[in-house]
């Protein structure tokens, strides 16, 4: 008997799709099993909108050891030592109530990387929100930021870096994508897998409650006026569980116990089950009476779809199980043996005797409906490419309009937000946060280290996608090299609007078209990832916002390299090629104008670029390198001047550097492929060697020193006021303590 086609459609499933079901099947569907399908054919689970163009990734590599498909993708870092590293939304959940939605996808994320095998050793974020003005942004603000910070610090994992951007396209639904880095050994990986017949499936962590249910079909569908109502689909975090689940983990992998094992995140047991049996080829069967519980008269419905935190679901050795439950009681955690592992290729759900579903496998896993859907380029778009950024009025006084820059809080120093992180817990941290272009870290019991950098600039996505989602890895990657470190994979974050819409599958396609050039170009495979769509209230969208985060290899973790200016006499030179380029820029937001045509880039030149940057860093050439983006040459040299609050340093520039480019244009365009430079005055002839081997433009601008950001002819601005502009821009603009 079919179901009732409000039920069908409360499950987030078409009516076509509701009859793929039914011809899989060759039956109707009960509730719990039209449940089942719905979260895991959902756009989160299945990614059956994005799966068509996600094949166009390189994901393979000399040091790739897994890629996309399983909870984190690895890389090998020599020695015997291996990265698992991934980036996940939790945008949804973290508007509809910021602190737990922004906790959740820290723990979510968390347990993607140890089920890998691996400790975490840091976390980043990469957050966007509406203007500042907007009546819910603060309130968003400092939930998500609250949320991060009770999670990571009470499960001791620092958070090292991220970035925080503002745009009113976010108002009705910001953007909180949460990135892990963890260290295992390349020898020992553990799976998502459920294989071996006869093998037990285990239980392990919290218990299940009523939270969370639905949350994945939650997070395929757009909000509107009652997105209020759907609280009760935001899970409930508890990082202390999370802890001791993460060391019972880690014993536990030092056995060889363990056949697969998998984090029970979105859509819970059942994604976690299910897709362990897909990767496998196997069947399963599970009695939800086993399961533990934490509420009474729970329905199977309930107990499969909950996505109650701190979870995990394994296969075990056939007669391991004794051995593997000692394990988790041992760390005070819930653990039973709710299964086995069958060769019927369906999974067989079990209320005690009786059985309540009874699914074929691959449909669920890989019979998905994947649509190709429309794509049509904006109607608006050609005008806001043609639109010419000189046409807007410069400004009257350079460094008055510096200043204001600095102060703008996508710009402005983030570190209301780091303080309120335990960045320095197991002293893994070589730099401080917002003192260097990205975040350095030490591997333990090697002298190796870690540069990690997530980055994206949708203004520019936003007026071309391809070319924006090219400058994303460009820029990220140019961070990781301006510390040192060699770029080794990368993970994303795909954040869009409803897919259903023509214009915004445009702006999927057109960035994963870009994301995939630029990484077969930097050489730099996607190794994981996350696709985030639906992201738009009331059929406003936000703009495009493909986040990366990159890895990079740092040889030496001693050899600093920061963003500041280090001591005066040091000579400042700029590599690159400055035009002028305005379009998308931060200073033409300023003046009220997302329009122009991003920056471009020169795959060659930004490759040179970023050889010559690790290069400089790793042989002691330089004091300091940052790459110039969001507000151009004029932010990048103040940001060098401030960047060490307790001892800034002045700079002073020659006259004429602008080379006839308009005055704002030159000190204010975004530029791509350029970084500043700090040396002593000994090294100018060997980096001028080292830039003219590379063929890349290296010009002598001027030196450190005095208490003010001169620029001949153009501005002279005390350090002082630089400071305070960039260290209360933040708190300022959104009105924090």
């Amino acid at each position: 008997m079919s179901l009732p086609p409000e039920v069908i459609a409360q499950h987030g499933l078409k009516p076509d799709e509701y009859e793929k079901i039914v011809h899989h099947l060759g039956r109707h569907p009960n509730l719990l099993e039209l449940g089942i399908f719905s979260v895991l054919w959902s756009e989160h689970c299945s990614y059956k909108s994005s799966r068509k163009h996600l094949k166009q990734f390189p994901t393979t590599g000399p040091r790739v050891l897994v890629g996309p498909g399983e909870n984190a993708g690895v890389v090998d870092i020599g020695d015997g030592d291996a990265v698992a590293f991934k980036m996940e939304s939790h945008n949804h959940p973290s508007y509809i109530e910021p602190y737990q939605g922004a906790a959740t996808g820290v723990g979510g994320i968390l347990r993607d990387v140890f089920t890998m095998g691996a400790r975490p050793i840091a976390l980043l974020n990469s957050l966007r929100f509406g203007k500042p003005s907007h009546p819910k942004t603060r309130w968003l603000v400092e939930g998500v930021v609250a949320g991060i910070a009770g999670y990571g610090n009470c499960i001791g994992v620092p958070t090292v870096g991220g970035e925080v951007a503002f745009d009113e396209s976010y108002d009705g639904n910001c953007l909180v994508n949460a990135f892990t880095v963890g260290v295992l050994r390349a020898d020992k990986i553990f799976k998502g897998t459920a294989a071996g017949v006869g093998n037990p499936i285990l239980y392990v962590g919290s218990k299940t409650g009523r939270d969370g249910i639905h949350g994945a079909t939650m997070a395929s569908a757009e909000f509107d006026e009652n997105s209020d109502e759907k609280r009760p689909t935001v899970q409930v975090g508890d990082p202390f569980t999370e802890k001791l689940l993460l060391e019972a983990c880690l014993e536990l992998f030092e056995t060889d116990a363990v056949v697969g094992i998998q984090d029970m995140g979105a859509a819970g047991l059942t994604s976690s089950s299910i897709e362990m049996a897909g990767r496998a080829g196997s069947g399963i069967e599970l009695d939800v009476a086993k399961v533990p519980r934490r509420e009474t008269n729970m329905t199977p419905y309930e107990v499969m779809l909950s996505e109650s935190q701190e979870r995990m679901v394994l296969v075990a050795k056939v007669g391991r199980e004794q051995e593997v439950l000692a394990i988790f009681h041992k760390w005070d955690l819930d653990a039973a043996v709710i299964g086995r592992v069958t060769d019927t290729g369906h999974v067989v759900i079990l209320d005690g005797g009786q059985i309540v579903a009874d699914l074929p496998v691959k449909p669920l896993t890989d019979g998905a409906p994947i649509y190709d859907r429309p794509v049509k380029r904006p109607d608006w778009l050609d005008a806001a490419q043609a639109f010419d950024p000189l046409t807007v009025k410069a400004p009257e006084h350079l460094g008055f309009a510096l200043t204001e820059l600095l102060a703008r809080p996508t710009i402005a120093s983030k570190e209301w937000v780091y303080r309120q992180y335990d960045h320095q817990v197991r002293l893994g941290g070589v730099v401080l946060p917002g003192a260097a272009d990205a975040a350095v870290v030490r591997v333990e019991r090697s002298k190796k280290g870690l540069a990690l950098k997530a980055d994206c600039n949708s203004r520019f996505v936003y007026l071309d996608p391809y070319e924006g989602a090219r400058l994303a890895v460009a820029e990220c990657t140019r961070n990781v090299s301006c510390v040192g470190g060699e770029p080794l994979g990368l993970t994303d974050c795909l954040n869009f609007g409803n897919p259903e819409r023509p214009e915004n599958m445009w702006q999927f396609a057109e960035a994963v078209r870009g994301l995939a050039d630029a990484c077969r170009q930097l050489d730099v495979p996607v190794v994981s990832g996350n696709v985030s769509l639906y992201n738009e209230t009331e059929g406003k969208s936000i703009f495009p916002t493909p986040t990366v985060g990159v890895v990079g290899l740092v040889p030496d973790a001693t050899k600093r390299m920061g963003m500041g200016f280090v001591e005066s006499g040091d000579l400042i030179a700029l590599l690159g090629v400055t035009r002028g380029e305005l379009g998308g820029s931060e200073w033409l937001h300023s003046q009220g104008k997302t329009a122009g045509r991003p920056p471009r880039l020169d795959v060659k030149a930004e490759l040179a670029l970023q050889r010559v940057l690790r290069t400089a860093a790793r042989t002691g050439l330089v004091h300091s390198a940052h790459d110039c983006s969001e507000g151009g040459l004029g932010v990048a040299l103040a940001e060098s001047c401030v960047a060490d609050a307790a001892r800034p340093l002045g700079a002073v520039l020659g006259a004429g550097l602008n080379g006839g480019l308009a005055p704002h244009a030159w000190l204010f365009g975004e530029d791509a492929t350029r970084a500043v430079i700090s040396f002593v005055p000994g090294q100018l002839k060997a980096l001028e060697q080292l830039c003219a081997s590379e063929a890349v433009p290296f010009a002598c601008v001027g030196a450190v020193g005095g208490d003010s950001l001169e620029i001949h002819g153009l501005l002279k601005v005390p350090v002082a006021e630089l400071s305070k502009a960039w260290r209360e821009g933040f708190t300022r603009a959104l009105q924090l303590d």
